[in-house]
């Protein structure tokens, strides 16, 4: 199996947002131009009788979704995971640093608080912390518990209960992608992901931002993900997607999951789902809280298109590779701002 605590060689520390360097300057070409525009909203309960009207629903949603009316999902329940992501990002800094993601002062893990890796001269920063946690593996001794906060008390147990909650509620996407597929079996996906998969937690944390048209809080970029579950405080929007050259505001659904597509699905369905273009903008009058779950598989698995979507008339268009290679291009592109998916297509 590969290893799932890898260290990355950084060039510098990353300082935390609170004491802004010109590092996070975006060029002006690359600052936000907003434009509005809804998205898919599926209603799980409806999906999962079956309803063919929510099918097709999902089946336009190539690239992003919400989800609604999710099952032990309810308003109360979303709202003391995001108490417990707020209490968590307002606690003392000394406090968020026994949490660091900083190894030996030097690299970065994948697990911890912290920032961006900072790989190359004059990288452009995200305006944002995070606090990322690997919250689904086997064996569980991979999971690094050690960098799970104990404050607010609730903590772990609100966090173990919403990643239960929200596979429930992408393994049911998973079905109804199969089935828009056409794969002969509704479980394939599923059981790829199977009890050897990957689920990363990721806590965001976008402070305001006294230049927010100079200042992205999350750089433009794909998912390295087969999908990924966004939970979003309903205070501020700022998840943004590209569409024929255009970013479009992704608007609040509230009590809802935004789900998207990321590398991993748009490989294996060979291209007919899209990974999903995106970045999130900064406010000056709020600050922006979300809990991601990032779903992928074992890394040790040979990613290709499924061969079922594979015939004469529809050639492989990307080309097999172990995933844990595939992370690694990612790891590096994203640093760069460039999307690793390009570098895979035949």
């Amino acid at each position: 199996m590969a290893s799932y605590d890898q260290q990355f060689k950084v060039l510098e520390v990353p300082p935390i947002v609170q004491e802004p360097p010109s590092q996070y300057v975006l060029p002006e070409q690359d600052r936000p131009a907003e434009m509005p525009e809804p998205i898919p909203i599926i209603d799980l309960s409806r999906l999962s009788a079956g309803s063919a009207e929510e099918l097709d629903k999902l089946r336009s949603a190539l690239e992003i979704l919400a989800v609604g009316h999710v099952h032990g999902m309810e308003p109360s329940f979303l709202a003391q995971a995001m108490k417990v992501t707020r209490e968590f990002f307002n606690l003392p800094l000394e406090e968020k640093h026994k949490y660091s993601n900083i190894v030996d002062g030097e690299k970065l893990g994948m697990d911890g608080y912290g920032n961006d890796m900072v790989v190359k001269e004059n990288q452009v920063l995200d305006w944002n912390d995070r606090l990322n946690l690997l919250v689904e593996v086997e064996p569980e001794s991979l999971r690094t518990y050690r960098l799970w906060p104990t404050q607010p008390p609730s903590f772990r147990d609100i966090l173990s209960e919403y990643t239960v909650r929200c596979k429930a509620a992408a393994n049911l996407v998973f079905r109804n992608m199969a089935k828009i597929l056409n794969l002969q079996e509704e479980e394939h996906l599923v059981n790829m992901i199977g009890d050897n998969s990957i689920t990363q937690a990721i806590f965001n944390y976008y402070p305001q931002c006294p230049k927010p048209d100079h200042v992205l809080g999350l750089k433009a970029h794909t998912d390295g993900s087969i999908i990924t579950v966004n939970f979003a405080d309903a205070h501020a929007e700022g998840l943004q997607l590209l569409k024929n050259g255009v970013w479009y505001n992704v608007p609040i659904v509230p009590n809802a999951l935004v789900m998207n597509i990321g590398d991993i699905m748009e490989i294996l369905s060979n291209g007919f789902f899209k990974s999903l273009v995106h970045r999130v903008v900064t406010n000056a009058e709020k600050e922006r809280l979300s809990l991601v779950l990032v779903y992928s598989l074992d890394l040790e698995t040979e990613l290709e298109p499924v061969s079922e979507m594979v015939d004469d008339k529809r050639p492989a268009r990307y080309m097999k590779i172990k995933l844990n290679d595939y992370m690694e291009k990612y790891h590096d592109t994203y640093a760069t701002g460039t999307l690793a998916i390009e570098g895979v297509k035949i």
